[in-house]
C-alpha cells in the first residue's frame, strides 16, 4: 500500500542518493564483453539519516517510520537535486517536457521526464507530481488546470478536458516526488553518538507502481 505523504523535506535535504542501473556484462573468450541490462528504468537509492540534525530531528523521522509500518507501506520523498521537469535553478515552464502528440481521440498522458547526453537518452516515467505545481500546453498554448485539463497526482497521468489536435504537442511543467519506502524494518539511535555527530543509517529505496 502507499501513503500519499511526502517525507518532512527539511530531513531529506542533506540526504546523499541517486539512480542506481543494473548491467549484466559477460566477458568472453577473446577479451570483448556483452553488455546488457535487465531494467528499462533506473532505480533511486537515499540514506535519510544524513538530513537529521537535531533530537526533534530524530523524534520526527521515528513518527513517521512507525506512521508507514517500516518498509510496509511507500511514501513520496522530495530528492532535492532532481525534484523539477526543468533545470534546478529554472521553474518549471509549460514547455518543459513532450509528453506526447495529439491524434484528436486521445485525452490521457501520462507525464515524463527526459534525460539527453550526447547520442543517449532516458525518457523517466513521473508518478508522483507535486499538487498545483503541473503546466501544460497543447500546440504551445497553455491550458488552465480545472478547465482545460485535469491531473491525477496519485499516478501522473494529465487528462485534457478536450482531445488535443492532430499532431499538436502536447507538453507540461512540474515538480515531482520520488515513490519510495524505508529499506529497513530497524532504525537504531544513540542518542549519545547523535549529539557526537554520529547520525543513524536510514535507507530509502525507490519502488515500482
Amino acid at each position: 500500500m502507499f501513503h500519499e505523504i511526502r517525507f518532512p523535506a527539511n530531513l531529506s535535504f542533506g540526504s546523499v542518493g541517486g539512480p542506481e542501473r543494473r548491467t549484466e556484462i559477460v566477458t568472453l573468450t577473446n577479451g570483448f564483453e556483452e553488455r546488457s541490462t535487465p531494467w528499462a528504468h533506473s532505480r533511486r537509492h537515499y540514506d535519510a539519516g544524513l538530513g537529521l540534525r537535531s533530537l526533534d530531528d530524530i523524534d520526527a523521522l521515528i513518527a513517521f517510520f512507525e506512521g508507514r509500518g517500516g518498509q510496509m507501506h511507500g511514501f513520496r520523498w522530495k530528492d532535492w537535486a532532481d525534484y523539477k521537469s526543468c533545470s534546478p535553478s529554472a521553474q518549471p515552464h509549460c514547455a518543459d517536457q513532450l509528453i506526447g502528440h495529439g491524434d484528436s481521440r486521445a485525452t490521457s498522458f501520462r507525464l515524463c521526464k527526459r534525460y539527453a547526453s550526447g547520442p543517449g537518452s532516458y525518457l523517466r516515467p513521473i508518478l508522483k507530481p507535486v499538487e498545483g505545481t503541473v503546466r501544460v500546453a497543447v500546440g504551445g498554448d497553455e491550458m488552465r488546470e480545472g478547465a482545460g485539463f485535469a491531473v491525477d497526482t496519485a499516478t501522473g497521468v494529465v487528462t485534457l478536458t478536450e482531445p488535443a489536435g492532430e499532431g499538436a504537442p502536447v507538453t507540461a511543467g512540474f515538480e515531482f516526488d520520488v515513490p519510495v519506502r524505508f529499506d529497513t524494518d530497524r532504525i537504531a539511535v544513540s542518542v549519545a553518538s547523535f549529539q557526537a555527530g554520529e547520525v543513524p543509517q536510514v535507507p530509502v529505496i525507490e519502488v515500482r507502481l
